[in-house]
């Protein structure tokens, strides 16, 4: 395994050309940018933000929510002696990103980010250019091609899959279509996977607005690289099939081993999320 503590990236190493970017297409990692208030964002992702928070009023707050819980996640998985993380639709990088919490649970922990937004591995670069960041990846692959991504550089070189990784799957499963068979996709990354290691995942879902709203939401998305497929709580569930889930359980993302109590309102915010052992 790697013993190199930079960030390493997978293929050439300079930035992604201007026009890889392709700013009049929204692209999820940058709506969900726009959403949680960042910066890293073009006219066409806030335009998708905007039209998601006006049939969606918890939207933004949701979106925090699950910023929230990938940092509870994470403290929790370095709690348990888990030292290595598999971070896959990381999005672009800001405050409180994986590799910060685990390295400052354990500074030996090794994150392998995934993503397949060019911008993210721009930002991604410009973050990482100096020390002190550990043992971090990152790596330009796509969730669908779950072979391809397990055997990129960026992850089998940093990670040692025959010991425990906490896979790291946050508010990307919704961006999966049913045709793209998403239980086969988290089924094939958990296989390559020991016993011990964990499923860390966040899920939007449509069970806690009406219909239309649920409705309305996913065709904000319509004009985006990936629509969005709002999903039940059942539904959500059934990725964590054959894996026992720990405390809480299966919960709305302000219910999860929150720090504070949660704000009125909260329970109407509609991203599920549980975590579970192999």
């Amino acid at each position: 395994m790697a013993e190199d503590t930079s960030w390493m990236t997978a293929g050439a190493g300079e930035p992604a050309p201007s026009d890889e970017l392709h700013p009049e297409t929204a692209h999820p990692a940058r709506i969900y940018n726009a959403l949680i208030g960042g910066k890293d964002n073009f006219a066409a992702d806030r335009l998708v933000a905007e039209r998601l928070s006006a049939v969606v009023p918890g939207a933004v707050a949701g979106a925090k929510a699950n910023r929230a819980f990938l940092g509870r996640a994470v403290r929790a998985a370095a709690a348990l002696g888990v030292r290595q993380f598999l971070d896959i639709g990381t999005g672009i990088p800001t405050a409180g990103n994986t590799h910060q919490i685990a390295q400052s649970v354990e500074p030996s922990a090794r994150v392998a980010y995934v993503d397949n937004d060019p911008i993210v591995l721009a930002h991604a670069r410009a973050l990482m250019s100096g020390p002190g960041h550990g043992a971090t990846s990152v790596t330009r692959a796509d969730l669908r091609e779950t072979e391809a991504l397990l055997a990129a550089p960026g992850v089998c070189d940093l990670l040692d899959l025959t010991r425990p990784v906490a896979l790291m799957l946050v508010a990307i499963l919704h961006f999966i279509s049913d045709d793209e068979d998403p239980y086969g996709i988290v089924k094939r990354l958990l296989a390559a996977l020991p016993s011990g290691s964990l499923l860390v995942l966040s899920h939007g879902s449509g069970d806690l607005v009406t219909p239309e709203q649920a409705e309305l939401a996913e065709r904000s998305y319509d004009p985006a690289a990936s629509g969005i497929h709002l999903r039940t709580r059942d539904d959500i569930a059934r990725f964590f099939d054959g894996l026992t889930l720990l405390d809480p359980g299966l919960v709305i993302a302000p219910h999860w081993r929150p720090d504070t109590p949660p704000a009125a309102g909260d329970e109407r915010l509609g991203i599920y999320t549980g975590m579970a052992r192999l």
